[in-house]
């Protein structure tokens, strides 16, 4: 049968609003029977505020009506998926950053951009918690603090881990390696120049041939 959610909430509530036994109520929530004999003697789950399966929807009133009326009746809960029943984790925005170490952000964007180009502004925006304009002003050197900032690795600063700077360098280095990989496939990669025709000398003297003097038998 499916698996209810907060079982112990849902056995509180039942014993007090229903006239279910105590095996209908330990068969639905999936508890011991001794379990459920505890939580209606106050000796188990003191303090849990009881959870409504009706409100929630993981059964309905007349399931609870058809228990009630028939003490051998087996209710069933309603189907549901889980994932919608969990709550909604916000959207990932860009990283937090401490008052402290902001000032630290222009040295870490520095290194990055000069040890791996491979990084995209959106990566290292979200890597140590900074704005696309200020990775371009720093790209462009044209930030207001560009003669004094030391480029620094992120990780030695505190604004990242050691295995989310890797794993962001592997991610764009795959990203590349199957553009470019696109790109050969396509004929749009580097060709070789073709090989400069070499020009004469401009002294040389200039030979004109005959027939005579090309089966002309040498000396």
């Amino acid at each position: 049968m499916t698996q209810i959610l907060m079982p112990m909430a849902t056995a509180v509530w039942l014993i007090d609003n229903t006239a279910m036994t105590f095996k209908q109520i330990s068969e639905f929530c999936g508890l011991h029977i001794l379990e459920v004999e505890g939580i209606a003697d106050g000796d188990v789950a003191a303090g849990i505020r009881g959870a409504d399966p009706i409100a929630n929807g993981q059964v309905s009133r007349e399931e609870i009506e058809k228990a009630e009326s028939n003490p051998n009746y087996a209710m069933k809960a309603n189907s549901f998926d889980s994932d919608k029943l969990q709550p909604k984790t916000k959207k990932k925005g860009p990283r937090y950053t401490p008052l402290s170490r902001r000032q630290d952000r222009p040295d870490a964007i520095a290194w990055l951009v000069r040890n791996h180009p491979e990084i995209t502004d959106a990566q290292i925006s979200k890597l140590i918690g900074t704005t696309k304009p200020t990775i371009k002003a720093i790209r462009e050197r044209t930030h207001w603090k560009i003669n004094t900032i030391n480029p620094t690795d992120p990780v030695s600063l505190g604004l990242c881990s050691q295995i989310e700077l890797d794993g962001f360098v592997a991610k764009a280095a795959e990203k590349r390696a199957k553009e470019q990989a696109k790109l050969d496939a396509e004929g749009g990669g580097e060709t070789l120049a073709p090989l400069p025709t070499p020009e004469p000398a401009a002294d040389a003297p200039k030979v004109e041939h005959t027939l005579e003097s090309l089966f002309k038998p040498s000396n």
